[in-house]
């Protein structure tokens, strides 16, 4: 399987913004004689456009809902939610980097057409359920800042990514450096509301190693898979592939080998930012719901409410709302890249971005917008964790043709999986096969 040839720099007409293959080769890296920290800050960015998925508004329902109920216990589940992430990123971007082809290009030209389709749907499915967290999310965080209506905001929803997108017409790295800023605003909101909530450190490391009631207690299951559906999000998987070929890199197998080295170090510090974001959102919720007794806090808003009468600082529910409103806002970007990805991959169809965005972010609007005028916080909530549920369960569509290719001495060469690699790669794609069946047994059960 030969590297597609470079694409032109040409901007779409239609909507003047560039596809993303249009990016491919854009940003110039230093060559393996320079210097380690040259080469890796030229390298990184695609890892943090990547964890931007590993700590939306999705994640922030499953947390603070996994906190409250259950206090540190599930932290071992975030934990080895990121490690599982880990893994399977640095098999994205090894199979961007060396086979040139992203994860839906790959499949497209592996597998016959009922397949392609059935891949691309699901995807999609996957794509719609994490925006239909971003939604929700973004709505909530501007009901708290600005007492806008939870319906209101949704429809505000509807055009908000495009000015987002505009950046990608001044280049690919501007659009990257918005990105880490962000996050940067959203450690540090959390950074602060850690120091205010004085958590106990000795229960945190008890969080940490895993606890067999997760698996047997029914409740901690649901909340547990949906932790894992918001935290390896399938289409990451396709979106890492494709933005790590933005890097203009040696094609020998000298530069290859560097460059999958420099974009696996990006990625695994990416992720250690979002294990930092999602354990902190669990143990605020644990810290200060958990130990206090509301163990029913699961509601997005109810946190906000009770985090300053809890802390007893002023700024802490105003630090909450700020970060949640730039996770929904980060995670919408990469959502839409993604979106074009799958799309152009499977279908080899493009779309104007705006075009792209605004059908995709009105499926999600419509039982977004229907739930939340008749059910009101409660039901968005209940929601946003469906949503990281139905996250999961797409998850081994995505997971299994990545480890496949990668553990394919013809497509990869030298660059295969090794015999090690390939057991811990195979064994994630079966405990998250394992967990999916468990949770769809226990629901049919009732």
């Amino acid at each position: 399987m030969a590297p597609p040839p470079p694409a032109s720099a040409a901007l779409d007409a239609a909507d003047m913004t560039p596809s993303l293959p249009e990016s491919y080769r854009s940003i110039a890296v230093h060559p393996p004689t320079v210097a380690f920290w040259r080469r890796l800050g030229a390298f990184a960015g695609p890892g943090y456009m990547v964890a931007v998925g590993y700590m939306d508004p999705g994640n922030w329902a499953t947390d603070i809902a996994g906190g409250s109920a259950f206090g540190y216990t599930l932290l071992s589940v975030i934990l080895l939610s990121n490690l599982m992430a880990m893994v399977l990123q640095s098999l994205s971007a090894k199979l961007g980097i060396v086979a040139g082809r992203d994860l839906a290009q790959a499949c497209a030209e592996r597998y016959g057409p009922v397949a392609r389709w059935v891949l691309w749907i699901l995807c999609e499915t996957a794509i719609i359920a994490c925006d239909l967290a971003e939604v929700i999310g973004t709505a909530i965080a501007l009901q708290l800042l600005f007492g806008i209506p939870l319906v209101a905001g949704i429809a505000i929803t509807a055009v908000d990514v495009m000015l987002i997108l505009a950046l990608q017409r001044f280049g690919f790295r501007k659009l990257e450096a918005f990105i880490i800023a962000l996050l940067i605003v959203i450690a540090g909101c959390f950074g602060a509301e850690l120091i205010f909530s004085q958590p106990n450190v000795a229960a945190i490391a008890r969080g940490l190693i895993p606890a067999p009631q997760i698996v047997t207690n029914p409740a901690m299951l649901y909340i547990a898979i949906g932790i894992l559906g918001a935290t390896v999000m399938p289409h990451n998987l396709y979106l890492h592939s494709s933005i790590v070929q933005t890097r203009s890199f040696d094609r020998t197998e000298p530069g290859q080998r560097d460059a999958l080295k420099m974009a696996t170090i990006d990625s695994t510090i990416a992720l250690g930012l979002a294990f930092f974001i999602n354990a902190s959102i669990l143990i605020l919720a644990a810290a200060t719901f958990h130990t206090a007794g509301r163990t029913e806090v699961a509601e997005i808003q109810e946190a906000y409410q009770l985090l300053t009468p809890m802390l007893g600082v002023g700024v802490a529910s105003t630090l909450f709302a700020v970060a949640l409103l730039a996770s929904g806002q980060n995670s919408t970007v990469t959502g839409t890249l993604a979106g074009q990805i799958v799309m152009e991959g499977f279908l080899k169809l493009r779309f104007p971005v705006w075009l792209r965005r605004i059908v995709t972010r009105l499926i999600a609007i419509v039982p977004a917008a229907t739930v939340a005028a008749l059910y009101g916080e409660s039901g968005t909530a209940r929601l946003l964790v469906l949503s990281q549920v139905v996250l999961s369960l797409q998850l081994p569509f995505a997971v299994w043709p990545l480890v496949q290719f990668t553990s394919d001495r013809k497509l990869m060469g030298g660059f295969v999986n090794g015999p090690v690699l390939k057991v811990v790669a195979w064994a994630i794609c079966l405990t998250v096969i394992g967990l999916n069946l468990t949770l769809l047994a226990q629901l049919a059960m009732g």
